[in-house]
């Protein structure tokens, strides 16, 4: 059986969390990258946390899960490349 676009098997429509990505450095926040499952689509979504009083708030949207797995990967490689520490 098939749901429909975006509804899960349960009739949710909320998005499921698949996992988050937090990076610091020197203690500090950088950014977290949270992977939400809408069921047609995967969305990373990205809080960057600086020194302004406004955190910046993006997303990106992908077609699956898999996808939006090797985009969080390799921002997570380049993270540690410089010198960031990532919590899961």
């Amino acid at each position: 059986m098939t749901e429909p676009a975006g509804q899960r098997a349960d009739g949710d429509n909320a998005p499921h969390e698949l996992f988050v990505r937090t990076a610091s450095k020197n203690g500090r926040p950088i950014v977290t990258m949270t992977a939400l499952d809408y069921g047609d689509a995967c969305v990373i979504a990205v809080e960057l946390q600086g020194n302004q009083a406004v955190d910046r708030a993006r997303s990106y949207s992908f077609g699956d899960a898999q996808q939006a797995s090797t985009f969080v990967t390799e921002a997570v490689e380049a993270l540690i490349y410089l010198g960031c520490e990532i919590h899961a």
